[in-house]
């Protein structure tokens, strides 16, 4: 569906990139981009773009990054996109990654200097990364902060596992939660992580008896959509890499996700 990529400049100084199902404005480019690669029908959704980022709406259900013969991932398409005759020889700078389940914003950089740029926002936690999810039952409060040591399980399974202080290799995460609203089989969570430790938000609802609906590696047992968790991706913010103006993407959820209340408080 084709969307508007408009960009609003709030008093604080921060430009929001917000998505509309409606006419294109320029100078954005439209979602649902193909990608030219032949026996591939994935579209790119492109949230915006210039000569320093690509943001891009991740599909659940995509890997962001694999081996080639895993097939069609993120990244394959957004080197396609970048040059269609030669995809291998594009640049494009990794920063940040979802799991394959998960949708929503995931930036990619267009040249080596972008990438240090974004990348060292990253490692010093200076970008704001928020999402939604979608789980069975709710947490103890309305809102808080879940703070865990997480490591890796050695089950050969790709899960990780709360666990104490001081575990060999067990690192801090570190989540914000609020509930945005109550629905009738689940609640709708706004969280924003502040540590990105593999699988952080999956196990820090699991472990509190609150799985994103459609996880089965962590131990839902209500169904979600095809090759999709209910998690999304939903903004985030950073300075851009040109001259340091703060910045916000948002991208829509899969029409898979409910419609929210119009009570509902949310980001």
């Amino acid at each position: 569906m084709p969307v508007t990529c408009e960009a609003r400049l709030r008093a604080s100084g921060v430009t929001t990139f917000v998505v509309h199902r409606t006419r294109l404005m320029q100078p954005y480019i439209p979602m649902q981009t193909p990608c030219q690669c032949p026996n591939e029908p994935e579209m790119l959704s492109i949230l915006h773009e210039d000569d320093h980022l690509l943001v891009v709406n991740k599909p659940a259900g995509q890997s962001t990054q694999a081996p080639a013969i895993a097939g069609w991932t993120l990244e394959r398409a957004v080197r396609t996109h970048f040059n269609p005759e030669n995809p291998a020889a594009a640049f494009a700078g990794t920063v940040h990654r979802l799991d394959r389940p998960v949708s929503g914003v995931v930036l990619w950089a267009r040249t080596p200097e972008a990438a240090r740029h974004v990348s060292r926002q990253f490692e010093r936690r200076q970008v704001t990364k928020l999402y939604w999810a979608l789980v069975a039952g709710r947490p103890a409060t309305d809102t808080g902060i879940w703070d865990d040591w997480l490591v890796r399980e050695q089950t050969g399974l790709g899960r990780v596992q709360t666990c104490l202080p001081g575990t060999p290799r067990a690192q801090p995460a570190r989540t914000r939660f609020r509930i945005a609203a109550l629905l009738e089989h689940a609640a709708w969570l706004i969280l924003t992580p502040e540590t990105g430790r593999m699988h952080q938000l999956r196990i820090q609802t699991a472990s509190r008896r609150c799985p994103i609906l459609g996880d089965t590696l962590y131990g839902s047992t209500t169904p979600f959509a095809e090759s999709a968790i209910a998690l999304h991706a939903r903004s985030l913010n950073l300075a851009h890499p040109a001259d340091n103006r703060p910045i916000q993407f948002l991208a829509p959820p899969p029409p898979s996700w409910p419609t929210l209340p119009d009570s509902a408080s949310i980001g």
